[in-house]
């Protein structure tokens, strides 16, 4: 059994510490995991979670701090070498070879010199299947596994290469009850044994299933920590904590819609969008609440044209959309903002005015540079961009970037469809974000924005869809609402 001779232990981290260029993920965190536990990991989009987890897999380097091991301290630069010390993770997407069979992927990691030791990993992967109740068959190709399958999979590998810390980040996300009570069945028996569980989730549910003690993450800091049973009433209030007190924007849509989904589905992201219907009126603010993955940025692409639903209608201004490409959307006067401005927002290493210059695209064949570099600077003073006609856009400030962008929208839009308009921003770029947008409100245009702060979605919208492994859940007026009834609804619990 593979329970046999393990050696477990107990794993602290130290003052962990983590930049990204100037934006600071985790603030001096403390953490102690003992053997024979659940440990649960919550907190919302941006609290750290995932950076924690993958400094502690060898994943990513941390800035400042320490990891112990039974008091001592460790150093390792890479998941091999955190494997070595008996640290596995497995990761929201499985990391497998598709194309090999179920044997050959557990074999991976553990193999060295001939081949003619197959049999013996036959063996002992057998005995782990049966151990676990799993269901998998050593020669099935991977990429005819489920999600759930595939999971079962990579804990099983991590197990066989002595992992005694094992790692989980939202491993119940797209799989079937089914699959989920055998994993769950399957990590309650591990911390039986002696192991330590790990499991980073934002489902309350979850963690009230399978978790002894849970650690709450706001901002990159320790926010709080509590043992089994657990209220859930202080761990929403230690995931989201007070809403800044503010005035909300307040906007007077009208009665007619601008844009209408039925029955909408598509794939994408990690749950893909089932069976979503909305209507947008003119001049209304929507606010789209969600983990990261969870269907809001699935509708917003289709709502723009960029993706094709599977099923569903989609109206815009009273003409279907349905089967039109996003040239069509934008001509109809849908605008879609996204969130990562270089990667489909911005053109590295060209210029404001080269970009002013592929706006003439379709006028003509040749380019105005006079005009180019003119509408550069009327962008520049207008959106009061820190930046000249000839920076290349990747010198900006994330700030800038996004002015940049709000730029080159069209001048009277019928709907904006914006992502995390404001993710990244000082407040004061936020602010200039915002009053922008509402000008759009006034002159009667409708927007439709994700965001992962449930303060700025309550602040600036006038409804918020709260969306659940690809469902709207929630359909709420802002006014009618707070941080702790969406904070529920984001954890599944409505």
């Amino acid at each position: 059994m593979i329970s046999q001779g393990a050696r477990h232990v107990v794993l602290e981290l130290q003052d962990i510490h983590r930049y990204f260029g100037t934006v600071q993920a985790n603030r001096g965190i403390d953490l102690t995991v003992k053997p024979g536990r659940i440990h649960g990991i919550l907190g919302e989009n941006g609290a750290g979670k995932s950076t924690l987890m993958k400094i502690l897999a060898g994943y990513l380097p941390m800035t400042r701090g320490r990891i112990l091991l039974d008091g001592t301290e460790v150093r390792y630069a890479s998941p091999n070498e955190a494997s070595s010390l008996g640290i596995g993770m497995l990761y929201q997407d499985p990391m497998d070879f598709p194309m090999l069979s179920v044997i050959e992927n557990f074999m991976i990691g553990q193999v060295s010199g001939v081949a003619s030791a197959g049999e013996t990993y036959r063996r002992k992967f057998s005995e782990l299947v049966q151990e676990f109740d799993f269901t998998l068959r050593p020669d099935t190709p991977v990429h005819l596994l489920t999600i759930g399958e595939r999971q079962q999979l990579e804990i099983l590998r991590l197990l066989s290469i002595g992992a005694r810390v094992l790692i989980l980040d939202e491993p119940t996300t797209g799989i079937s009850t089914t699959q989920k009570e055998i994993l769950f069945s399957a990590l309650k028996k591990l911390a039986a044994e002696g192991r330590s569980v790990i499991l980073v989730s934002h489902k309350l549910e979850d963690v009230d299933a399978l978790c002894d003690t849970v650690t709450v993450l706001q901002d990159g800091r320790v926010s709080g920590a509590m043992d089994q049973p657990f209220d859930s009433t202080t761990l929403l209030s230690m995931m989201f904590g007070a809403p800044p007190e503010s005035s909300r924007h307040i906007h007077r849509p009208t009665s007619q819609t601008i844009l209408r989904l039925d029955n909408v589905s598509a794939a994408g992201g990690r749950t893909g969008l089932s069976g979503c219907s909305i209507q947008v009126r003119r001049g209304e603010v929507v606010g789209l609440a969600g983990l990261e993955g969870s269907g809001q940025g699935v509708l917003l692409r289709v709502a723009a044209g960029l993706l094709r639903p599977r099923k569903g209608t989609i109206h815009l201004d009273n003409h279907n959309m349905t089967h039109q490409g996003y040239h069509a959307y934008r001509k109809a006067g849908a605008a879609f903002l996204p969130a990562s401005r270089l990667e489909e927002g911005l053109i590295r290493g060209l210029t404001i005015t080269e970009h002013c210059a592929l706006q003439q695209q379709g006028r003509s064949f040749l380019v105005d540079w006079h005009e180019a570099h003119a509408g550069a600077r009327k962008k520049i003073a207008g959106f009061q961009v820190m930046g000249s006609p000839g920076s290349v856009v990747e010198s900006l400030s994330g700030g800038n970037q996004q002015r940049l962008l709000l730029a080159f929208l069209p001048e009277r839009p019928r709907l904006l469809l914006l992502e995390n308009p404001t993710r990244g921003l000082d407040l004061e770029s936020v602010h200039w974000v915002w009053n922008h947008l509402d000008a759009y409100c006034e002159q009667g245009t409708s927007i439709v924005f994700s965001s992962s702060e449930l303060d700025e979605i309550l602040l600036a919208a006038d409804r918020v869809l709260v969306f659940f492994e690809g469902r709207i859940i929630k359909d709420v007026l802002a006014s009618r609402t707070n941080v702790m009834e969406l904070g529920r609804a984001l954890a599944g619990r409505v």
